[in-house]
C-alpha cells in the first residue's frame, strides 16, 4: 500500500450544480458535485456528474472499517459496535463508552492516536470548553473507531503503536473489505483526518457497499455492523445529527456522512444513494440528501427536517440553500 498519491494532471470534468445558495431571491452561490441513486436491484437509477470516479469517502467508509474489525476477531455488538463505526458528537455517553471500551482491553486514552480535538457537535464543544475542557484525542469524533482498532490489535497480538500504518495487518484487511463491499478495487490510499488509512472508491461503489451491508446475511460481519448502527444511531452520530434522525425515523435505513461533504444511505430493500459535494461544503449536505431521499421514494417528516438549510440576514431568515436537481 502507498500512503501518498500524486495529484492528477487531468482536469476534472465540470460537475453539475447539486445545490444553490439563494439569498433574498438572488442566487449568490452554487455547489457542484456527483451523485448516484441505485434501484432495489442494484442498477443505477440516476447518475449525476462523475459517480464512477474515485473519491475519498472519508467517514462514510467507517462501516467497512468496523466490519474489518469484526472479521479480525473482535466480538463487538450493540452500542460498542455502533461506536466503532461512528463520527460521534462528543456527548458524555460517547466519551464514557470510549473509555470503557479501552479499559476492557487494558488500554487507556493515551493509547489513542487520534489528533487532539474538541467535540464535533458545537453545543457539546461549547459546554466542554465552559467546563474547562481542552482538546484531547478522546474527544476527537473518531475515537470510538480507534478504540476498536486498538482492541482488535490487543486481541490478535498485533502492534498497537503502528495500528495506523497502511501495511499493518488490520489496515490491509480494511482495504480488502472496502474493495469487496464496493465491488471495485481501491483506487488510491491516503490519510484521513483522524490519521487512519483512507481508501478511495467511486460513489457507485460506495452506494453498492452500503447496499451490501443492509442485504448481507444475518450474522455476517457486514450485517452485524448495519444492525448495530441502525439500532443505536445516536452512537453513530449524536442526538442533534441527521444520520441519527434518519436511522431513527425511517426504520431499517443505514446512513453515514463523511467529511468533505460525502453521504451514503441504503434502505432495507436495497435502494441506495451516495454523493459528494465537490467543494466539500457540508452546508449543502442536508438539502442534497433530502432531495435524493425524495427520489428514492422516502416519504417521512424527517426528510424536510434534514433538507432545511435557511440563510439569515440581520438574524432573520432571508433565503435558503436548496437542491437544484
Amino acid at each position: 500500500m502507498t500512503s501518498f498519491i500524486a495529484p492528477s494532471s487531468t482536469p476534472s470534468p465540470e460537475l453539475p450544480v447539486l445545490a444553490e445558495v439563494v439569498r433574498s431571491g438572488f442566487t449568490e452561490g452554487r455547489h457542484r458535485g456527483s451523485l448516484v441513486v441505485l434501484a432495489a436491484d442494484g442498477s443505477v437509477e440516476l447518475a449525476l456528474g462523475d459517480p464512477a470516479g474515485p473519491v475519498f469517502p472519508r467517514s462514510s467508509n467507517k462501516p467497512m472499517q468496523a466490519a474489518a474489525i469484526l472479521r479480525a476477531g473482535l466480538d463487538l455488538s450493540g452500542e460498542r459496535l455502533a461506536l466503532a463505526a461512528a463520527s460521534h458528537s462528543g456527548e458524555t455517553f460517547h466519551l464514557e463508552l470510549v473509555r470503557t471500551m479501552l479499559a476492557e482491553h487494558g488500554l487507556k486514552p493515551d493509547d489513542l492516536r487520534t489528533p487532539p480535538d474538541l467535540p464535533l457537535d458545537p453545543v457539546e464543544a461549547e459546554a466542554y470548553l465552559a467546563a474547562g475542557g481542552v482538546r484531547e484525542p478522546l474527544t476527537m469524533n473518531c475515537s470510538g473507531k480507534h478504540a476498536a482498532m486498538l482492541a482488535v490489535c490487543v486481541r490478535n497480538g498485533w502492534d498497537t503503536a503502528t495500528y495506523l500504518d497502511p501495511e499493518h495487518p488490520l489496515q490491509r484487511l480494511v482495504g480488502e473489505v472496502v474493495a469487496e463491499a464496493a465491488g471495485e478495487p481501491v483506487a488510491a490510499i491516503g490519510t484521513d483526518g483522524c490519521g487512519a488509512p483512507l481508501m478511495a472508491i467511486g460513489l457507485v461503489g460506495l452506494a453498492r457497499a452500503f447496499r451490501s451491508f443492509v442485504l448481507a446475511e444475518p450474522g455476517s460481519a457486514e450485517r452485524r455492523v448495519a444492525d448495530a448502527m441502525r439500532a443505536h444511531p445516536e452512537y453513530v452520530a449524536g442526538t442533534r445529527r441527521p444520520d441519527t434522525w434518519l436511522m431513527r425515523e425511517v426504520p431499517g435505513t443505514l446512513s453515514k456522512m463523511g467529511a468533505e461533504a460525502v453521504q451514503a444511505v441504503a434502505l432495507p430493500d436495497g435502494r441506495a444513494l451516495a454523493f459528494k459535494i465537490d467543494d466539500g461544503s457540508t452546508r449543502a449536505l442536508g438539502p442534497v440528501l433530502a432531495r435524493a431521499l425524495e427520489l428514492l421514494g422516502v416519504d417521512a417528516p424527517v426528510v424536510s427536517r434534514i433538507g432545511r438549510a435557511p440563510l439569515l440576514g440581520g438574524a432573520e431568515e432571508v433565503g435558503a440553500i436548496r437542491a437544484a436537481f
